[in-house]
């Protein structure tokens, strides 16, 4: 009876060590790699054209960009119908906040902007509760949507986009 009563108490224990080692793992991911997930990267070194200049690709559900502040960027979003826009970015080795990162949401043809902006320490303040820095837009027309950015801030970046129809909110 007590060699039963220990094969258990080791079972047990050796389950819960286990579990706790899966937790470790599990838990102990590098955010970054969280952020990208399944996604491939896109060197955003195209010319498709969007509004009367060129963006240098086209991101969605499976892609994300990289890149290094201070400067801008932009990419093309395709809808199919009237969305919610989510841009969101990841920064590391930020060495300096600056004074403001801008997002401007266009319509399509460029017909319409909604311009966001977030002074630097907002823009860090953000990263440092959620892990990440996002601007979200609805847009109503159907087709390529041309999305700038750009910051004074100094860090590396990695930026993704997610598009729910607005039928689904």
């Amino acid at each position: 009876m007590m060699m039963n009563v220990v094969t258990v108490f080791c079972r047990k224990a050796q389950s819960a060590g286990a579990f706790l080692l899966m937790l470790l793992v599990v838990g102990c991911g590098d955010t970054r790699d969280d952020f990208i997930g399944p996604r491939v990267k896109d060197a955003c070194d195209e010319t498709w054209p969007v509004c009367g200049s060129v963006a240098g690709c086209i991101l969605g559900a499976e892609g994300y960009a990289e890149g290094r502040f201070p400067g801008r960027s932009k990419f093309i979003v395709q809808v199919p119908e009237a969305s919610h826009v989510k841009v969101s970015f990841y920064l590391d080795e930020v060495t300096a906040a600056g004074e403001e990162t801008v997002v401007i949401f266009h319509e399509e043809g460029c017909r319409a902007r909604t311009r966001l902006a977030a002074d630097g320490r907002a823009v860090l303040d953000s990263m440092e509760k959620f892990s990440v820095f996002t601007k979200e837009a609805d847009v109503t027309g159907v087709g390529d949507h041309l999305i700038e950015f750009e910051s004074d801030m100094q860090a590396r970046y990695a930026v993704k986009v997610d598009v729910t129809p607005l039928r689904n909110r």
